[in-house]
């Protein structure tokens, strides 16, 4: 079994040659790729996730699959709010916004009513999943 770096390595180099198209568990579903600094170490990282358009915001779900705690991208947004994501073939300065409340609930349920397996995540698990909008700080490049 590979390592989940390896795993991601394969994935972000597929989105890269297929202008963000990828098969397998992504096949058909919105990709993205999140490049953020890590809150500890300072180093950059790059993850791919699903996401779900939201005017002109990006929203992604710290689901982890439904595990106990946060994933450690979101840890780094928290952090580090200021990021970049790929999209296709841009890329787009970005600040991450935490929504709460009903905002969350609402664009958490819509994510899990398009894509099930979000609702299944949050079964998993007693966390309240957080939902991060990524709002476009600059012109794509």
């Amino acid at each position: 079994m590979s390592e989940p770096g390896d795993y991601n390595a394969q994935i972000v180099a597929e989105f890269r040659a297929s202008h963000g198209k990828v098969g397998g568990n992504f096949e058909g579903a919105p990709l993205l790729l999140l490049h953020n600094t890590g809150a500890r170490t300072g180093r950059k990282f790059v993850k791919p996730m699903m996401y779900l358009r939201d005017g002109e915001r990006y929203l992604v779900f710290a689901s982890k699959g439904g595990a106990p705690d946060n994933p450690a991208w979101f840890h780094n947004l928290v952090a580090n709010p200021d990021a970049e994501i790929e999209v296709g073939d841009r890329t787009v300065p970005v600040r991450a916004e935490v929504l709460t409340g009903e905002e969350r609930d609402r664009k958490y349920a819509e994510q899990a009513a398009l894509y099930p397996g979000f609702a299944d995540y949050q079964e998993k698990t007693d966390r309240v999943i957080p939902v991060v909008a990524l709002v476009p700080t600059g012109p794509a490049r």
